[in-house]
Order: structure tokens, then sequence, then C-alpha cells
């Protein structure tokens, strides 16, 4: 198979309420199921647990690598600020209610954070910027980039070698300069780091068709926009159902506004300030999950599976992967020195992004849905809890959440079935990783990885526009 066509390929156990155990309920953790808000960390670990990573073939070294990653942890946005602000004041109105109409009794049931309660953002004029620990994820994440491919980080800093993209919004350009801090660390001469200045390219909004294709799609807007209220219908029986617990728990007439925005402080304070015994420990395990899995439904109706369109706009960032693949080749067939040809193509932009990619990658598909993307049909929804599902949002794309596809070049036959090209010796080599896991690629016969021989005449294979 070669890898034109494999690119071509490319674009065409929750527990129920009556089975939780009191042991289980203690190992719940709710920072690994709070879907797209969730810190690195959490992802790549549940991500580990879900694939057996493969080997790469002996004799194989390599020789480029593309990176596309979702920025690091982030503040709250402005919007969202404003929501939790408006939160406080509903908080208020509750229990001033609830002071009035209660007994003692029934007062003793409101857990005691909430009485004046206020927004950790509150006065806050802006949002939406990396935290600390946000650059923290995307620092250490190029330092184990750097340690597990060390061939292709040996060389002097180029900006034609070493091309690094990032949107034009400050979290992800921000998240670029960390990364980038931590992939050049100890090989330049500022400060008591070595640090080195590097490059970081922008695209203006209105024309990056590549980090920012959702900006871009008329198409998809307008799909998006008329999607919007039917998903928030979709969500309102699980809200409605877990309002009602909750007022019959702590005595508050909780609606499912109410409820959407005390999640939503959960996956903030959980995520940002490691808070999990306030906000999050209003609910139970079961609603946590139940809450997670209404998130996971908008991420894959509005940025994944639920319509092709959603993954078809990405196509022009597959198609630079896929370019930037073909030239390291032409460069090795060519024999071309190092330092004269690029590395690595490191991408840093948003879960808009990340999304939809992975869904061009064909991840975390169930069964025979391979074939339905090649049709672009429409795929069933994610089970609903207790049911298993492949579509976790934390997994999918958490903060900092990363596909990585690595280009090998391997020498001779070897017990992997690697055989020669019939126009060259060169033998290549492709692994897709996600959350630097190698993973399963659906429409290849190999399991964790594509193996690919490449003769000259074959790079020219156009792609297909067609997912």
């Amino acid at each position: 198979m070669v890898i034109a066509f494999f690119f071509s390929i490319l674009l065409l156990a929750l527990l129920s309420p009556s089975s939780a155990a009191t042991a289980a309920e203690e190992a719940f953790d709710v920072r690994h199921h709070l879907s797209t808000v969730s810190r690195y960390d959490a992802g790549k670990h549940a991500n580990l647990a879900a694939y057996q990573p493969s080997a790469v073939p002996d004799g194989c070294t390599p020789i480029h690598l593309n990176l596309v990653a979702r920025h690091g942890t982030r503040s709250p946005t402005k919007k969202r600020i404003k929501e939790l602000d408006r939160l406080a004041t509903r908080l208020d109105v509750l229990l001033s209610s609830a002071k009035k109409e209660s007994q003692d009794s029934s007062l003793q049931k409101i857990p005691s954070w909430l009485f004046g309660w206020q927004s950790p953002w509150k006065g806050r004029q802006k949002g939406g910027e990396l935290v600390i620990k946000g650059e923290e994820e995307l620092y250490h994440l190029a330092i184990r980039v750097r340690e597990t491919f060390p061939e292709l980080f040996d060389q002097d800093y180029h900006p034609n070698v070493f091309t690094i993209r990032a949107t034009q919004v400050p979290r992800a350009s921000a998240s670029a300069v960390a990364f980038g801090i931590g992939l050049f660390s100890g090989n330049g001469s500022l400060g008591s780091g070595r640090h080195r200045a590097f490059s970081v390219i922008s695209e203006s909004r209105a024309s990056d068709i590549c980090l920012r294709f959702h900006d871009n799609c008329a198409t998809y807007k307008e799909y998006r926009r008329s999607q919007e209220p039917a998903v928030d219908k979709l969500k309102e029986p699980i809200l409605d159902a877990i309002a009602s617990g909750l007022t019959s728990r702590y005595q508050l007439n909780l609606t499912r506004q109410d409820v959407a925005s005390l999640w939503f402080l959960c996956k903030q304070e959980a995520s940002l300030l490691e808070i999990t015994n306030q906000a999050c420990g209003l609910f139970g395990a079961y609603e946590v999950s139940l809450l997670e899995w209404t998130d996971d439904l908008e991420v894959f109706l509005l940025k994944g599976y639920g319509k092709s369109i959603n993954y078809r706009m990405g196509v022009p960032l597959l198609k630079d992967v896929h370019e930037s693949i073909e030239q390291a080749i032409i460069a090795k067939e060519e024999n071309l020195s190092p330092g004269t040809y690029e590395k690595a193509r490191l991408r840093f932009a948003h879960a808009e992004t990340v999304i939809p990619f992975t869904c061009l990658l064909g991840l975390f598909l169930e069964g025979s849905e391979f074939e339905r993307i090649q049709n672009e049909q429409p795929l069933d929804l994610p089970p609903k809890p207790p049911q298993r599902r492949n579509w976790i949002g934390s997994i999918v794309a958490p903060f900092a959440g990363n596909n990585m596809l690595v280009l090998y070049h391997c020498y001779g036959n070897d017990s992997n079935g690697i055989r020669k090209s019939e126009g060259s010796r060169s033998k290549y080599f492709v692994q897709v990783l996600h959350n630097e896991i190698p993973v399963p690629m659906p429409g290849c016969a190999i399991q964790t990885s594509v193996h690919t021989t490449y003769s000259r005449k074959e790079l020219s294979i156009p792609i297909k526009a067609r997912v």
C-alpha cells in the first residue's frame, strides 16, 4: 500500500445508579470525565489504556514528523465568565428563597460552600488565555517528543527545517511558544536554560483554511447554526432529570439552566483549580457520566462524525500533511543533506481543528463505521451510559490533545513484511499517534501503524477530495 493510497483512504463502562458500588464511587475521578475541558494528563492516561503501542520495524529511522495539536489548558472565555457571574446571582436568589421557605433541617442539606459563593473569575474583563498549566502541558509534550524522536531534533534550529504554525488566537500561539521553548531548550544562548529564539507563523483568520477552516466555511457555519437548537433539545431530558434529582437532594428549586451552569463550573474548578468537592461534589458519579455524555454528543454532532461537513472542511489540512510527507520522501530519495529540508511541521490550533482532523484519520469509530464515513453517511450517536463507547471527548480532544504522523525511512526487508519498492530500494513507514499513543488505522491491514513502500513515480498520485 503506497502512502498516497493510504491518504486517499483517510480522506475518503460507566456505572449505572443501580450497580454503583461504594468502592467504585470513591474511585471515580471527575477530572477524567470533563469531555474536551479535560486536562491533557487525564486524556492521555485514558488513551494509554485503550491501545496497545505498536513497535516500529527494525531498521527504520524517523525522517519527518507532522504534529496537529490543540492549545493547552485555558481560562474561561469572556462569555463564560459572564455566565458564572449570573450563576452567582442566581444562587443568591435560590438561597434567599430557601431560607424563607425551609425549615432549619432542610437548610442543612444545602452544601455550605454555596452560601456567599462568588466566581473565582469575578470582575475579569478578558478570558480564554493559556494558563500556567497549559504552558506546562505543551512544554513537557515537546520534551517528550524530542526524547522519543532524537534523530529529528539533533541539528541546529532553522525555521525551514522546523516549521511552527499557529492560529492568530493568542492561546494557540502561546502554546506554540511553550512547545518551542521545550523543544529547543539547551540549544541556544539565552538565559540559564540556554534557550533560543524561534519563528511562529500565523495566518489571518480570514484566510487560514488549514488551521481555522471552521471560520472560513460558510456551509459549516450555516449547518452549525441550524443544528445547535437540536443539540440543546437532545440535552434537555438529561438536564431536566438531573435538575429534579438535585432539587430533591438539596431542597433548591434548580432549573435546567442552573444544572448546565453548575456543570460548567464543575469543569472549570476541576480542570483549572483542582477543586472537585464543590460544584462537582453536587453530582453523583452516574450524573457526571450523563453530563459528560451530553457534552460528547455536542462535540460529535457539531465538530465530529455527526455530519460529513464537519471533517470534510479539514481536507486542506490533511492535504498539507500529505504534501509535507511527499516532500520529505523526495528529499530522502535525492539524498539532500540535513538542514536543507523540513524535518518537522508543527501546528497549534483548537478543538475545532483537531477533532475534524481526527475524524479524517478515521479514529474512534465503532465496528463498520469506516465504510459509512467513506460514503459520507451520518453515524449513530455515541451510546448513552452505562453502555461503552469509543467517542469520549476527554480522549478525543483534551486540552493539548494532538495527532502526530511520523514518517520513517527503512532499510531492506524485515520480519514485519515491508517489501522493496520497484523504483528504488527505499522503504517508508508511517506511524500515527494520538496523544502520543500509536493507534489503529481503519482501512489498513496493519493494526497499529501503516506499512508502505513508495517509488518516485508514485509521488505524484493526487489526493482525492472525498473522505
